[in-house]
């Protein structure tokens, strides 16, 4: 079958539901919908889709079943409350968590016969069906080959591997990356503002800052890999007296210096160990142990 005749299930129709639902019915495909609130499948009934009266109903179907709902205990509880029948069915898990609970949901759902795939939404509700939406899965490939074309769909798909939690993975570091990109950012525009410099005119300075940082880390990612961090641009003790200016700098402008500090304070319990002379990415070493508060 095409990927417009590919019919398709949504369980869960919250603002990210109700978007995944519309870009399959866009893309053509027959969409079965379930809510619990079913006024919440009004819209998306007006506009084509099928209105399951029971999610078992809606999973009796035989069409894939895309799950988006609060957190993995509420896809647990749903069906377990329930006594669905899962046996043949193919989830779909689109709900957010982290990586143990993805490889639990996995091993719940094979123990009650289904298949199942994990995934993660990289996207805000508005970018759904366009390429900008970035939707992970991880789960066995096979999978994920049948039903690819119709999660096209929803956006650019990527398949991460076998390993259930890898999708949750990589969903937390893009997070950590964003966050760490807007707290740097907002760290700078603090600063600025001290001196009347409004947060429009920083924000270009920034972006170039922050596109010259990501052209980094391909040959910083080489250097973890190998596990040999020679300093060819700094050394870790020379980013670490920049980092002390940032600290006085921020104390001295009465803005806050706990992130500065944080990260300072990692970098001399690296340089103690004896990296000083090698390059930032030696930081890995810190980033991968258990925190110390």
């Amino acid at each position: 079958m095409n990927k417009t005749d590919t019919p398709v299930t949504v369980i869960g129709l919250g603002l990210m539901g109700r978007a995944i639902a519309r870009a399959f019915l866009k893309a053509g495909h027959p969409t079965t919908v379930w809510n619990r609130t079913t006024a919440k499948a009004a819209r998306l009934v007006a506009e084509g889709a099928r209105l399951a009266p029971t999610v078992g109903a809606a999973l009796a179907t035989g069409s894939p079943a895309i799950i988006c709902v609060t957190d993995y205990q509420a896809m647990r509880e749903l069906f377990g409350a329930n006594e669905i029948d899962l046996d043949g069915t193919q989830l779909i898990n689109l709900t957010s968590g982290n990586s143990t609970q993805a490889r639990e949901a996995a091993r719940w759902a094979q123990q009650r016969g289904a298949r199942y795939l994990d995934g993660a939404i990289m996207a805000i509700p508005s970018a759904i069906g366009t390429d900008e939406a970035v939707i992970l899965h991880s789960g066995p490939q096979s999978d994920f080959e049948v039903h690819k074309e119709a999660l096209t769909a929803l956006g650019t798909v990527t398949y991460l591997g076998a390993d259930h939690g890898l999708a949750s993975l990589y969903d937390v570091a893009g997070l950590a990356m964003m966050w760490s990109v807007l707290n740097a950012w907002l760290q700078g525009t603090a600063l600025l503002r001290t001196a009347g410099v409004d947060a429009a005119t920083y924000a270009p300075f920034a972006q170039r800052i922050a596109a010259g940082v990501a052209e980094w880390l391909p040959g910083y990612a080489e250097q973890i890999d190998r596990g040999s961090f020679p300093a060819e641009v700094s050394a870790l003790e020379t980013d670490a007296r920049a980092m002390e200016h940032l600290i006085e700098e921020s104390e001295a402008l009465a803005i806050n210096a706990e992130l500065p500090r944080l990260i300072k304070a990692m970098a001399d319990r690296a340089i103690a160990a004896g990296h000083g002379r090698e390059q930032y990415p030696v930081l890995i070493e810190e980033f991968g142990k258990p925190g110390t508060d």
